[in-house]
């Protein structure tokens, strides 16, 4: 009987010692927020599909539906007639952040209009920098999503043209570099 509970005493230590330092601290920060003025270029798109580049302001922090203020086309186009009430806009983001500061995770936006029911749907993964800490709310910065689109025409759509391509993202910023890991995804 002392054997065997000297045994599963060692073995209990030898768990115990083996289990610190095993893995390394992979916790994340998940306290970031985004706000402002993202601008969207899409390419890939023909015809009508081919006008769809905007600029979408909205606020998110870590993961949730996306606080969307105001969206504008650089240019009307037979998808989405009336540029300052046709459109009705949803997304949500889904983001966490390393304790270094590097931000990743996806975000997703539809863009429905309200008179032919056209649909534009992007979906992509963001990247970033945040200044935040366990204890702060910290600010993405340098975010980029790079993703797809796809264009639904309604049924009332005259004229506008089905279409699909990739889409890039970028926060606060009318140009933006992409990385070469992000730019694998395109």
């Amino acid at each position: 009987m002392k054997k065997l509970l000297t045994t599963l005493m060692v073995l209990a230590l030898e768990l115990s010692v083996c289990a610190c330092g095993s893995s390394p601290n992979t916790s994340t920060v998940n306290n970031t927020t985004t706000t402002g003025n993202w601008e969207a270029q899409l390419t890939g798109g023909t015809e009508q599909a081919s006008l769809l580049n905007f600029v979408v302001t909205f606020t998110v922090t870590n993961s949730g539906p996306l606080d969307i203020t105001g969206l504008g086309f650089f240019n009307q186009s037979a998808c989405f007639t009336n540029l300052a009430t046709d459109q009705n806009e949803t997304g949500t983001a889904s983001f966490t952040t390393s304790n270094a500061g590097q931000v990743t995770g996806t975000l997703s936006l539809n863009i429905k209009s309200n008179t032919n029911g056209t649909v534009l749907a992007l979906s992509g993964q963001l990247t970033g920098t945040s200044n935040g800490t366990t204890t702060t709310v910290g600010s993405l910065t340098q975010g980029v999503v790079v993703g797809t689109w796809t264009l639904t025409p309604g049924t009332n759509a005259s004229g506008c043209n089905s279409g699909t391509g990739n889409f890039v993202m970028c926060q606060g910023a009318a140009t933006c570099s992409v990385t070469p890991a992000v730019a694998e995804r395109l």
